[in-house]
């Protein structure tokens, strides 16, 4: 596992210095007042075709579950040819073709047998344009169970000094979080917050209500005594909040009926807060099943606590939901 870890940090470093240069370039206020979501959408190719690149280089039998594909850069040569400028930038010699070729790898249909990547190139859309916390989530499952994460955090501190950094998990070895750039300071170990009483533990959840209900988060904060209030980001850097000890948990509560969370939205989160200490499940109490394809069909919502609580939030979150 560890030339599959050294490998996967190495392609979310390049693939997060990509999607740094397009957000100071392209993010702008009127991108976003018109909710322009060009700027996303290159970084967004350009992040799967870097990563999906590097790891079909180093493991060429292992393949990947991805959010994109190349079909819309193919009708749009436009498109395609700022992702290439973007991409030349860090990887000067990618070529179209191998590129859109790297992206299409993605379209894999994941499964409980074999190994497999899965990868979210840019997991936030709308923290992306804001200028605020996005991720990019990589993992690699093996047999049905998450067994490598890796997450990149571009705007989240590494620590007071160091703006960006990178939480990767083995399973059975442990979590670390890494600098962006590898240079300034060595890994740390990390792990979930250990809090005296529940209600003196912190929430952690989406800025947009859209993707978590808020007002059945705040009940179940009621139940729980906790007063503190949310500590609200974007993107799978809710997970690494939780990981390090920023946060004790993260919810994300159904929404909308018939909703199917992706594999991809949760497979690297889930390896680097089990490998931290804590824990995760649905609103059920059952594990993530990565083993059914690219979605968790067998789940609904999600649960993240640094574990010493989680039966004590489980039973809140039934509560308030009615099941």
């Amino acid at each position: 596992m560890k030339q599959e870890q050294e490998v996967a940090v190495r392609a979310v470093r390049l693939a997060a210095q990509v999607c740094i240069a397009v957000q100071n370039r392209l993010v702008t206020s009127d991108s976003i007042a018109k909710k322009d979501k060009s700027p996303v959408t290159i970084a967004d190719f350009a992040s799967q075709a870097m990563v999906s690149h590097l790891l079909s280089s180093a493991f060429p039998h292992i393949p990947l579950v991805g959010e994109e594909d190349a079909s819309t850069l193919r009708e749009n040569t436009d498109l395609a040819a700022k992702m290439m400028a973007a991409i030349h930038d860090v990887l000067p010699q990618l070529d179209q073709q191998t590129a859109l070729q790297a992206i299409d790898r993605g379209t894999h249909e994941g499964g409980p047998q074999g190994r497999h990547w899965t990868l979210d190139p840019i997991d936030g859309t709308k923290g992306f344009l804001r200028g605020d916390q996005y991720a990019i989530a990589l993992a690699l499952i093996e047999d049905g169970e998450v067994v490598l994460g890796v997450l990149g955090c571009p705007n989240l501190d590494f620590d007071a000094a160091n703006k960006g950094a990178i939480f990767v998990a083995s399973k059975g070895q442990g979590a670390q979080v890494l600098p962006l750039d590898e240079a300034v300071a060595p890994p740390q170990d990390i792990s979930v917050a250990k809090v005296e009483d529940i209600s003196m533990a912190r929430f952690c959840e989406s800025v947009e209500a859209a993707h978590s209900s808020h007002s059945d988060a705040a009940k179940i904060a009621q139940i729980l005594g906790i007063t503190a209030p949310p500590y609200r980001i974007d993107s799978q850097c809710k997970y690494a909040a939780v990981s390090r000890g920023d946060a004790a948990i993260y919810l994300r509560l159904p929404t909308r009926p018939g909703y199917v969370e992706r594999i991809w939205d949760h497979a690297a989160g889930v390896c680097v807060i089990q490998e931290a200490g804590g824990r995760v499940s649905d609103i059920y109490g059952n594990k993530l099943d990565f083993s059914i394809g690219r979605g968790l069909d067998k789940n609904k919502g999600v649960i993240v606590t640094n574990g010493q609580f989680h039966q004590q939030v489980l039973a809140a979150v039934q509560q308030v939901l009615g099941i």
